[in-house]
């Protein structure tokens, strides 16, 4: 009969912290005297994302998943307030960790996760255990057409047209279907809580200030590879194949500058946990 781990370790609690004049939100899991494993989430999701993966990993990790500021149930200053920059998402939730007293942690990053993460991987190179990427691009190779078709209007032109349809509630949905192998089956509970989150007063322009720092990310890139191959972290891709953004060719390309790597490859898409959550536990817990 298989065992289950006493509730006290498989709870998730819902906490938060001040950070910087800010009130940042995080779910926590786990002994905490156990390694921590600190979850990084995506657009346009929050710490909900991890919902499922969270009491699976707290059976061997001290899990936390904040939000990011405007992201979730975290503060959501207006942009006059808050420059809405991927450094500063990063060093909020650096700031977080330092408060929880975390001097050594695994990073598992989807989407905006990755920049967020390695921000943060790049600053502390010494507290890092591991790394996990799931769909979280670091190579040119990685952008698909459809990503681009949203981002170089925007950046080269000033074009918010395509940039804007990505805060549409169609767009959500399809950022969730698109590549799952039994779309029909996924639970519609994850893309309206991030639609309604994203529909709030002051939503768009947050996240438009995001997608034009976007080019920050991809101009890192270079130093990101640099930063492989000096430090050779341990590093995980469990990727979600039909991801229509972040391409395969991407995930291939870590492999160029790691290589205590693993890459598993999932028939699903951008948000591989609403299907493989136990594959991906199961994963992780094998290699770390």
């Amino acid at each position: 009969m298989r065992s289950f781990p006493p509730p006290a370790l498989s709870s998730t609690f819902f906490r938060r912290a001040v950070v910087d004049g800010l009130s940042v939100f995080y779910r926590s899991a786990g002994d905490p005297a156990a390694p921590a494993f600190v979850l990084l989430h995506g657009f346009p999701s929050s710490s909900h994302m991890f919902r499922d993966l969270i009491p699976l990993l707290a059976t061997r990790f001290h899990v936390i998943a904040p939000d990011y500021i405007g992201f979730g149930h975290s503060d959501a200053p207006a942009p006059e307030d808050f420059e809405y920059r991927f450094d500063r998402l990063a060093q909020v939730v650096d700031g977080l960790l330092d408060q929880l007293g975390l001097d050594h942690y695994h990073l598992y990053m989807q989407d905006y996760g990755g920049p967020v993460g390695m921000r943060i991987a790049t600053a502390h190179p010494e507290r890092i255990l591991g790394l996990v990427f799931q769909n979280a691009n670091a190579y040119m190779e990685g952008v698909s057409a459809a990503a681009a078709e949203v981002f170089l209007p925007l950046w080269e032109r000033g074009e918010e047209a395509g940039a804007r349809r990505m805060l549409d509630a169609g767009t959500t949905r399809f950022q969730y279907t698109a590549g799952a192998r039994e779309p029909e089956n996924l639970n519609p509970d994850a893309w309206t809580h991030d639609q309604a989150l994203l529909d709030r007063p002051g939503s768009a322009e947050r996240q438009l200030a995001l997608f034009k720092d976007y080019r920050s990310n991809v101009a890192s890139y270079d130093a990101w590879h640099e930063w492989f191959r000096k430090h050779q972290p341990k590093t995980l891709l469990a990727w979600g194949k039909g991801d229509p953004f972040f391409t395969v060719a991407g995930a291939e390309a870590f492999k160029r500058d790691l290589k205590n790597l693993e890459v598993h490859y999932f028939d699903t898409g951008h948000f591989a946990l609403e299907e493989d959550a136990f594959a991906i536990a199961e994963l992780i817990t094998r290699y770390f």
